[in-house]
Order: C-alpha cells, then structure tokens, then sequence
C-alpha cells in the first residue's frame, strides 16, 4: 500500500458549529469554507480523517447509534460535494464524567494521539506530510504527540497568529507547502 496523507479535522468547531453536544441533523450547522477546504484537499491528495471526542456520549446526552446517524448524514453531505470523507474516528469516554464503561481514560481521547495513530495505521499514512486543523489546544496536542506535521488551530477572526488559522481557507496554504515548509505552522 502507498503511503499516504491526511488532513485530520475535529468535528465541533471545526467541520459544524459548536452548539453543544450536537447530535441531530437539525442542529448541525457547517462552518463556512468546510467544503472547499475538503475539496481542495482531496484535489491535493489527501484523504480527509475526522478526529472527533464525544464526551456527549459517555455523559449520556445522546446514544452511539444516534452519534453513527449523524456521522451517515454528514459523510452524505461531504460525498455530495465531492470531498468524501475517508473515515470518522471518535472517543465517547471522559476520565471524569463519563457515565458506566465510558468513564474512563482513553488513549484514544484527545489530547492522546489514539485516534490519529488508529488513522496512520489503518491507512499507511506519513504523519509527516499530514496537516490536522482543530478548534482547541487539545487537538493541537494531540496532533503533535502523533507526529502530524502541521497543526492548525482553527480561531475565526484571528489574524498574525503563528500556527493560528482565522478561516478555513487559509489552510489551503499549508496543503499546498512541501512537507519541510509545514513545520513552521505546527
């Protein structure tokens, strides 16, 4: 199997609006530029991977099947618009919080790298050559601990920040970078 890239994407903050703990179609609301960012990055080769916690689970809040319905209709969505999305990972467990089986802490939960290193293996990715936007310091971590190359922390409005991203367009320029130009941004 070639090796690969991969632009890692958190999910609330990041792919939708951060309503809380949102779980339904209707409550889901795209950020803007999520889809030409997608598609540009497919056009660029990689695969697009959603890292996402789902504490909203482990507290409760909403089941797994709900969490899997969502994650159908929102793979839906990006297909549509040519930017299929290679695979959703996520972690329901919180240390704290988490009710039952899901109290617990998890290597997969950011900011442990589980769920990007499930990723590198599953599809021979370059963690190297691959980018990871995210919304808090806890994906960033993450993405670091796994050897992503660039890190992105997505902060709409920012502007002159070093390895802050105000727009989701203004990730195109870390996408287009050779793999050595990228670690300035992480």
């Amino acid at each position: 199997m070639p090796v690969r890239r991969a632009l890692f994407l958190d999910r609330d903050g990041v792919i939708n609006v951060d309503h809380g703990y949102v779980h339904t179609p209707e409550k889901f609301e795209f950020i803007d530029g999520i889809f030409e960012l997608c598609g540009s990055a497919r056009r660029h080769g990689y695969l697009l991977v959603v890292v996402t916690n789902q504490a909203g689970i482990g507290r409760g809040y909403y089941s797994e099947d709900a969490f899997h319905h969502l994650m159908a209709w929102m793979c839906g969505q990006f297909r549509l618009r040519g930017a299929d999305i290679a695979k959703v990972y996520f972690c329901p467990d919180h240390p704290e919080h988490g009710i039952g089986r899901y109290r617990r802490d998890s290597p997969m939960r950011k900011p442990n790298p589980g769920m990007i290193l499930a990723a590198a293996a599953d599809f021979n990715l370059d963690l190297a050559s691959c980018v990871l936007v995210g919304d808090k310091r806890s994906d960033i971590d993450a993405g670091r601990a796994a050897g992503v190359g660039c890190n992105l922390l997505f902060e709409p409005g920012a502007t002159g920040k070093a390895g802050v991203v105000g727009a989701l367009g203004d990730v195109q320029t870390c996408l287009r970078a050779p793999s050595g130009s990228r670690a300035a941004a992480a």
